[in-house]
């Protein structure tokens, strides 16, 4: 999954000149596995 994932999306939110506000960790992990719900790619299990 990557435990960094979150920080590398506080730095493209930074680094791209969102102005919105960043989500929270919690609200970034929720959309996260959200996404993979809604998509699923190639995972084991």
């Amino acid at each position: 999954m990557g435990s960094d994932a979150y920080d590398k999306y506080l730095t493209h939110h930074r680094v791209t000149g969102c102005t919105h506000a960043p989500l929270s960790e919690r609200e970034f992990w929720r959309e996260k596995y959200a996404e993979e719900d809604r998509n699923p790619q190639g995972r084991c299990c």
